[in-house]
Formats: C-alpha cells, structure tokens, sequence
C-alpha cells in the first residue's frame, strides 16, 4: 500500500540558500556533469531562481489528490517535487494549491506533468517547474507514495535531498553529497570570474584553454585560402 513518510532528513538545507546563488549549470558542472532534469520542465516564469530541500510526491494520471497530501508534510525551505506514475500533462496545480504552499514557507514547485493559472501564479511569484501548461482538471480519486524515492524527470530523488532550479532548468543534490558540491562549486565560480577578466582583456577561449597544441592533433590546420 502506498505511504506518506512524515519525517524527512533535512540536514542538508542549510547549503541551499548558496546553491541557489550559484545557479543550476554551475552546481550540476561541479559536481561531476550529474542529477539534471530532463530539459523539458521549464520556469512558467523568468527570471526565477530558487533551491531547497525536496518532499516528493507521485501522483496519478489525472488525479491530484496526493498533492494535497504531500503539503501538510512541506515546510519552510523545501521544495515540493511531483512526478506522475504514468506520463500525463494534465493541470494538476493551480493558484489555490501555490497559495496553500507559500503560507507554508516552500520555494517552489517542480513537477513532470502540467499546471494552469500561470498568470496568477506568475503575479504570485511562486516558481514553478512544469512539462506543460494544461487547463485539462484532475480528480481526487486515487492515492500514491508521498516523501519515498522518485524518479523525476529521469532523475532519482530521495526526500531531503536538494533541488536548484532557475532559467536554466533543474538539477538534484544528493543531501550527502551538498557541503562538497557546494565547495566545488564556490571553487568553479572563482575560477571563471578569473577567466572572465581575461577575456575582457581580449584574450582568446583558444589561449586562455590551451586548445591550440590539441587542435593541431586533431588534424585542424589554418589556411588562408580553400585553394
């Protein structure tokens, strides 16, 4: 039978607010090119930048009776993170269920399915993550796994584990794996506000790089002519 699970692991919130300033293709490049969502959940709105400590929900196709579940376990800081047993795009979320989330201090909303009332939730300026915008409705019928390891998006989430999500999509952190991504990714920041100041300079990505020797290996030569 399915399971709600009310206590969640949420040692790793603290590393969120910083994940959160360093962006998605930074944390998810410094911690080894893992855990991004697959690119079809975009923002309903932009900019939108947010991190926090996952509760997920699974749901079924055209039901969202679990959502509701799934928000008496949210608190301030987290991330809710849905994800349907079966491919569907229904508008499982709405303006009332934002309100509902947002009194209770949570961050966002990402969910492999479909939301409506994105204007007002656009004014709300509570974010979302979605694989569609549908105004197709759901019923409350059926019931599901709310906080147990989902797979979001072709990614694997375990409650309280981290998720950053901005412009740029989304990307998971293992909550045991957070301080380290999180140094790594101070640690890629550095080093490209050095690069950065070079290429203001006028210096070239072929230089700064050292990609000449390997091009040259490659076998690309420059020529002035075709001819």
């Amino acid at each position: 039978m399915p399971i709600c699970v009310t206590n969640v692991d949420r040692s790793a919130q603290p590393v969120a607010a910083d994940l959160a300033k360093l962006g998605v293709a930074t944390v998810h490049e410094a911690q080894g090119r893992k855990g991004l969502l697959d690119a079809g959940l975009r923002p309903i709105y932009r900019p939108a930048a947010i991190a926090g400590t996952a509760v997920t929900c699974e749901v079924a196709p055209g039901d969202n009776w679990m959502i509701h579940v799934a928000v008496e376990q949210c608190q301030e800081g987290d991330v809710l993170v849905v994800t349907p047993t079966s491919l569907c795009h229904d508008g499982y979320f709405g303006d009332l269920l934002a309100t509902s989330l947002q009194a209770r201090g949570v961050k966002g909303l990402i969910i492999n399915a479909g939301v409506r009332d994105i204007a007002t939730l656009t004014e709300m300026e509570f974010p979302v993550w979605s694989a569609a915008v549908c105004s197709q409705g759901t019923v409350k019928e059926t019931i599901a796994n709310v906080n147990t390891t989902i797979v979001c998006a072709g990614q694997k989430i375990e409650p309280g584990d981290i998720v950053v999500a901005d412009d740029d999509g989304v990307v998971v952190v293992r909550k045991d794996e957070a301080s380290d991504v999180l140094e790594k990714s101070q640690q890629r920041v550095a080093n490209e506000e050095d690069k950065r100041k070079r290429f203001e300079a006028g210096e070239l990505g072929l230089d700064i790089y050292n990609m000449r020797d390997r091009l040259a290996e490659k076998g690309l030569r420059w020529v002035e002519s075709e001819d």
